[in-house]
């Protein structure tokens, strides 16, 4: 019995000095405290607000300015390039952050800084820089003209945009995690006879695919509430390439604030679950992953 208190004594022991331990930040009370106070003055005040402006218009007339003809047309402008600009560049910065971890060749810190200049570039001078590449007399566009494509001021020229915007976000989430996918597992599969897609789908893609998710994830909703990079190359012809934060800003130049919050609201719920789907796809691959 002596023993079994002595053993008893020794397991507590370590429990009791933990919870003396003195932590280096404030205890958990007084850090959720401030966790909540802070997200409640950053983020649920503000959309508490906006809900209940969307509220006071009722039912109906909430139904009718949401869901009419030009915001129906102005979501899937919206929605259908920021997803165009997404999956591009989930394949395009895989292979960049590949190029920048397997390899070694001049200019590389040159070209690896480049990937972060849309997070230093004002939004604003981007999409003028791309307007001027990409109009009908632009460096690029000139070219393009005669072959009867149009980039500048259609559902093409906004998706460009938004993969220019969209791009670090994937990068800088895959490469880390790619450099520590060691190399000489992908030779132990090549050496066990598998092809080399074969290691990419069963070796490499597993392990990175949470961190291109969570890439993808970033770049999609950095996309959708883009307005600076986008509105100089849209051209923001209703119902063609109008996108719908343009259409929030629209109605409130006119001050019908109601019909602002109202495709406002529309457009925070369907960001909430596009990124709560991927955010489920997620955490499904990671348990995958760990299983």
């Amino acid at each position: 019995m002596s023993s079994q208190l002595q053993m008893q004594a020794v397991i507590e022991r370590p429990r009791r000095r933990r919870r003396s331990r003195k932590s280096i930040i404030p205890g958990f009370g007084l850090t959720m405290g401030f966790t909540l106070a802070w997200l409640s003055l950053i983020v649920l005040i503000p959309l508490s607000a906006l809900f209940l402006r969307a509220a006071g218009l009722g039912w109906s007339e909430f139904l009718a300015v949401g869901f009419s003809e030009r915001a129906m047309a102005a979501y899937r402008i919206s929605f259908g390039t920021v997803l165009a600009a997404a999956v591009i560049n989930g394949v395009f910065g895989l292979l960049t952050a590949w190029v920048f971890v397997r390899y070694e060749f001049p200019g590389k810190r040159v070209l690896n800084a480049m990937v972060d200049l849309p997070f230093a570039l004002p939004t604003a001078v981007a999409g003028i820089a791309l307007t001027a590449l990409y109009s009908p007399n632009g460096w690029v566009g000139r070219f393009l003209e005669p072959l009867g494509i149009k980039v500048a001021y259609t559902p093409i020229g906004i998706t460009i945009a938004l993969i220019f915007i969209g791009l670090p976000f994937i990068v800088r989430s895959v490469e880390p995690v790619l450099a520590d996918v060691r190399v000489d597992v992908e030779d132990a599969a090549l050496s066990l006879g598998a092809r080399p897609w074969q290691v990419f789908a069963r070796v490499i893609l597993p392990a990175i695919m949470p961190a291109l998710l969570t890439g993808f994830a970033l770049a999609l909703a950095r996309g959708i509430g883009e307005y600076g990079s986008v509105i100089f190359i849209a051209g923001n012809m209703p119902f063609k390439s109008e996108i719908a934060p343009l259409l929030i800003v629209t109605q409130l130049e006119q001050y019908d604030y109601a019909a602002a919050t109202a495709i406002a609201t529309v457009m925070l719920l369907a960001s909430f679950a596009m990124l709560l789907v991927i955010n489920g796809i997620q955490a499904w691959t990671r348990r995958k992953v760990d299983q």
